[in-house]
Formats: C-alpha cells, sequence, structure tokens
C-alpha cells in the first residue's frame, strides 16, 4: 500500500487527533489541502497503484505518463483552484453476480479519481474518528479477515443467536441530502461540500457508484449512526467487561451476534428494534425476505463475507466456530474455471495454467483463514482433474490421463497453483 508523503501524512494525523479529541468540531479550511499539489499527487498513485480500467474518456496511465504527470496534476490544481472542475459520468461495468443478477460497476476517469482521492485523503481522518470498532469495510489497518473473526471470536462466546441483514440495493439508494447532511456535521468548508455535490451527482440523483474512490467512505458514514447505536445498545447491556452482544459490519453486510441463553431474547429484540429505527432514519430499505433470526446451537448456519458460519463441537467437547467457503463461494469459482478452461479450449496448457492461478491464489488465499481444509481438496482435486482433461483432449484421448502424468509433475512441472494450506486469524475457538 501506498504511503502518503511525511508532510501529508503529518497533516492527516493532526486532522484525526484533533477529530477524535473534539467529537463535535467542525473543520474549516480544508480544500486548500485538497487542491495542494502534495495531495494530488498522493491521490494520482494510489490511483496507479489500484490500476483499473479507463474511464468513459478512454485515457489510460500510460498516456497520462508518457505526456507527463506533472502537467496533468497541473491542470487538475487549477482547475480545483479557479472552480471550473467538472467531473465527467462514470463507465458502467456489469459484474456477474449469479441467478441473472448484476453488480455495476462506476468507473470513473482517471482525473476524477485522482480528485476523489484527494478529497478522501483530506476527509478521511475525520471520519475515522467518529468510525466504530464493528465497522471494517474498506477502513486503514482493517480488514475482511478482521471482521470474520471478530464473528468467529463471538459465536466462541456463546453468541449463538444471529440476525443476518440484508439490504436492498444500498449502494444505489444511498441519499445524497443525507450524505451531506452527515458530512456536513463536521464539515464548515463551502468549497469541499460544492465539490463533495458534484462528485456525486455526476451520476445521478441518488446512491454512490461501486468502483468511486470516496464511495466507501460515504457508504460507511451513512450507516454509522446504526453503528452507533449497536455499539450504545452492547455497551449497556454488558455484565463488567462481558459483552453479552456483538456484531460486525463490512459495507452493507452486517450481522448481529446475542448470547444464546434465553434470558437474553430481548436483546435479540432491542437490536433489531435499533437496526429498524436507524435505516428508516437514512431511508435505506431493509430487505426483509432474506433478512431472518439464525439460531446456531439448533444447528443452523448463516453467510457472512462469503463465510458459511456454524457452531461444531470440538473434540475436546467444547463449542467451536467453524466457518468455511459457502456454497455461493465455491459455485462462483468453479464456474470462473470453466471459464478460463472454455476460453483456452485450443490454447497450450501453460497459458490455460497462466489464467487459472490467479484466480486460484486470490480465492484460497482470502478462505485459508477459515476451516476450508475439505472445500480445498475438493478445489484442488477438482481444478487438476480439468487441467488433465485439457491435455488428454489435446490429445484426442478420453479420461484423466493419471498413468500418463503424475500429480507431482502437474504441479511442480508445470506449475499449478498449490499452496492450499490453512493459516488461522489469531481466534480462540472453544466455546464458554
Amino acid at each position: 500500500m501506498m504511503k502518503a508523503p511525511i508532510e501529508l501524512q503529518d497533516l492527516r494525523q493532526r486532522i484525526g487527533a484533533k477529530a477524535k479529541a473534539e467529537p463535535e468540531w467542525r473543520f474549516w479550511g480544508l480544500y486548500v489541502h485538497v487542491c495542494k499539489t502534495e495531495t494530488l499527487r498522493a491521490a494520482y498513485k494510489m490511483a496507479k497503484e489500484n490500476n483499473g480500467a479507463p474511464g468513459i474518456d478512454g485515457v489510460r496511465f500510460e498516456v497520462i505518463e508518457r505526456n507527463g504527470v506533472d502537467s496533468f496534476l497541473e491542470q487538475i490544481r487549477n482547475e480545483l483552484v479557479s472552480s471550473s472542475y467538472r467531473p465527467m459520468r462514470n463507465r458502467r461495468k456489469e459484474i456477474p453476480k449469479g441467478n441473472g443478477k448484476v453488480r455495476v460497476l462506476g468507473i470513473p476517469t482517471i482525473k476524477d479519481r485522482v480528485v476523489q482521492g484527494a478529497l478522501k485523503l483530506i476527509l478521511e481522518p475525520i471520519f475515522e474518528a467518529d468510525f466504530q470498532n464493528g465497522s471494517y469495510g474498506y477502513r486503514p489497518g482493517r480488514s475482511q479477515a478482521d471482521a470474520v473473526t471478530r464473528v468467529g471470536q463471538a459465536i466462541a462466546q456463546g453468541k449463538t443467536k444471529v440476525i443476518d441483514l440484508d439490504l436492498k440495493g444500498y449502494f444505489d439508494n444511498i441519499r445524497h441530502h443525507i450524505v451531506f447532511e452527515k458530512v456536513a456535521r463536521r464539515v464548515n468548508d463551502d468549497k469541499v461540500m460544492h465539490l463533495l455535490k458534484l462528485v456525486l451527482k455526476a451520476n445521478g440523483k441518488r446512491g454512490v457508484p461501486q468502483g468511486g474512490v470516496i464511495s466507501p467512505l460515504l457508504s460507511n458514514l451513512y450507516l454509522n449512526d446504526m453503528d452507533r447505536q449497536l455499539e450504545r445498545l452492547k455497551t449497556e447491556t454488558s455484565s463488567g467487561t462481558w459483552p453479552y452482544m456483538e456484531y460486525a459490519r463490512y459495507a452493507d453486510d452486517t450481522v448481529i451476534l446475542v448470547d444464546g441463553h434465553e434470558t437474553r431474547a430481548g436483546l435479540l429484540n432491542a437490536a433489531m428494534t435499533v437496526v429498524e429505527r436507524e435505516l428508516e432514519r437514512a431511508q435505506v430499505e431493509l430487505n426483509r425476505e432474506k433478512t431472518r433470526t439464525v439460531d446456531l446451537a439448533k444447528g443452523e448456519c448463516f453467510t457472512f463475507l462469503g463465510f458459511e458460519f456454524r457452531r461444531v463441537r470440538a473434540k475436546s467437547g467444547k463449542w467451536r466456530p467453524d466457518r468455511k467457503p459457502g456454497g455461493k463461494a465455491r459455485n462462483n469459482l468453479t464456474k470462473k474455471v470453466k471459464e478460463i478452461c472454455e476460453a483456452n479450449r485450443s490454447k497450450p496448457v501453460s497459458k490455460l495454467i497462466s489464467e487459472i492461478n490467479p484466480v486460484l491464489r486470490g480465492w484460497v488465499g482470502y478462505f485459508r483463514i477459515g476451516n476450508s481444509a475439505k472445500a480445498f481438496q475438493y478445489v484442488r482435486e477438482w481444478v487438476e482433474r480439468k487441467v488433465r482433461r485439457h491435455m488428454m483432449r489435446a490429445r484426442q484421448r478420453k479420461g484423466f490421463g493419471w498413468k500418463r502424468w503424475s500429480s507431482q509433475w502437474i504441479y511442480d512441472v508445470l506449475g499449478l497453483y498449490n499452496d492450499y494450506g490453512i493459516r488461522y486469524h489469531g481466534e480462540s475457538v472453544s466455546c464458554r
């Protein structure tokens, strides 16, 4: 991850410290820092590090580098200072989600990514000071693995009643006027607010585009009041330092876990009341059909961030959390590998493996923190068979060539991905 220059780091640290020390403080004079060449350069480096496809103007990083980054940034700075900057519409890209549905990404131009990145660099430390411990999505120093671990720890502590929340079209339906109200609680800078309005309104009357640089920050801010109220309920109902409730949110994916003892049934209802009230205030619609209450003590399960969570009994006799790739996650992987195999049907096996390996590396790297050994074994054997069939088909033969090629040769010589080790992410697994 690219680090900001020392002066910019120092500015962000000072802003963050001020925001933490004075929760009611409204910051002014921020726009001048957004416009600084140093901030824009840092935003450009972040955009280049993330690479990504070009926006609607078709301009790529290679073109900008060839023509000169300094002149590119100077043009942006002049437009910001003169208030002549106008963002372009995002380029729409549809990503299949399964069941015939798609997720629409909004890809800004590189120029707009730089502006959004500069705005984020200055605003992020303010709102990071306000965000709650249960929020993990796209935050500095936090990851999906941390959120998954938090849920596992809650199950280990006997929190077996679970509310699995589902929100309808969250990113597409965020109300801009509510975003502005939430930002304005901490920002007293008309130029920053105007720039933010330009960024959001460039792509419609509501919603924040998935793919926008500043979208994750704004989407977290939008649900922060819900997080705050859940944190408050958790604290008020704790017994000393022992909480009877926990929650974890990653963007719009949220689960709430409550102690399974029958005396805590009211806490489950209280948590749901908080959620419904705060979502109504934010004009976010709860998907009633997919939102459900799960009882892990009855053998039920739920899915969070692609992991399927259950409670199982360990060899010691104690209960522990069990998390492994959900069926949907595994199906998505096999579908992707099938598509790669089909696209490379007449290509050399080396080409096939070069495209399969990054997909496997990313998928296994994500799920290796769970109880994924059986799922990994299935995937490993399934992919190996696909590679074998590819080679046998090239020879116009049937079967999988078990006698012709050893598994060791396929992994060691051809280089098919073979790192399926499990690495737990710092979690206590025994339930009380």
